[in-house]
């Protein structure tokens, strides 16, 4: 399956907002909520001539029916209540490896991704989708500070998400920190932990074969007042469909 993007079709581009529920849902996000705020920051996004059709959806095993058809996927999904998968709540692993083999075969064949905040600790069940996140959140080692005030620093460099855009992005958000980071990834974006040390938040990576973007971001629909992060938001989703 080869995912374009034909710039004289004129026919929007197919945005697919992933929304984590049941065993990618967790007591502390509420995914419905961001996931809101995400379509309505996307549906304002126009290139070329083409504006957008968001499409909001829970993350369900048949989810991705449609995905053919699908210009972007954004997944903002996360890991799974305490004691949700040892009660047997749900479909059970073999239910959900279609789904999984299906999301990283159009990653890798040219597929666009943006994945944010609780993403990088969501799909533990699917081997492939660090490589296609480009990182990842590793259980007793990646952590964040309280919720509060946060400052990103972007980086100065020339990848079109940052190239001429603001130096920081102020926001009331928590702050990942020590996430695993692949060798391969193009980090664009740092958070300072409470020592000061940066911690590596936004990136873009190539490497499987697609793009992605990872915006360890969003906690709540707070962050999405912020308007910093909107522009970051609409500059990595432009890119993503370039």
């Amino acid at each position: 399956m080869t995912t374009t993007h034909p710039d004289e079709s004129g026919n929007p581009y197919r945005v697919l907002v992933l929304t984590g529920r049941g065993r990618y849902e967790d007591p502390w996000h509420d995914h419905a909520a961001t996931s809101h705020r995400l379509a309505l920051v996307l549906a304002e996004l126009e290139l070329g001539g083409r504006g957008t059709d968001v499409v909001v959806r829970s993350v369900f095993p048949d989810a991705l029916a449609d995905l053919a058809d699908v210009d972007l996927v954004v997944v903002n999904a996360g890991t799974s209540w305490p004691g949700f998968l040892e009660a047997g709540i749900g479909p059970d692993d073999d239910a959900w490896a279609p789904f999984h083999v299906d999301l990283e075969a159009w990653a890798r064949d040219g597929g666009r991704v943006l994945a944010v905040h609780q993403s990088a600790n969501t799909f533990g069940d699917a081997p492939g989708w660090e490589e296609v996140l480009g990182g990842r959140w590793v259980s007793g080692t990646s952590y964040h500070p309280p919720f509060g005030p946060a400052t990103v620093t972007l980086a100065t460099g020339g990848h079109p998400i940052v190239a001429g855009s603001d130096a920081t992005v102020e926001l009331l958000d928590e702050r990942y920190c020590a996430l695993r980071v692949a060798k391969s990834t193009e980090v664009l974006g740092w958070v300072p932990d409470d020592d000061g040390t940066p911690q590596p938040v936004v990136w873009a990576t190539e490497a499987h074969g697609g793009r992605t973007v990872y915006c360890g971001l969003g906690h709540d629909a707070r962050a999405y007042d912020s308007a910093g992060y909107v522009r970051l938001l609409l500059r990595a989703a432009t890119w993503l469909l370039a």
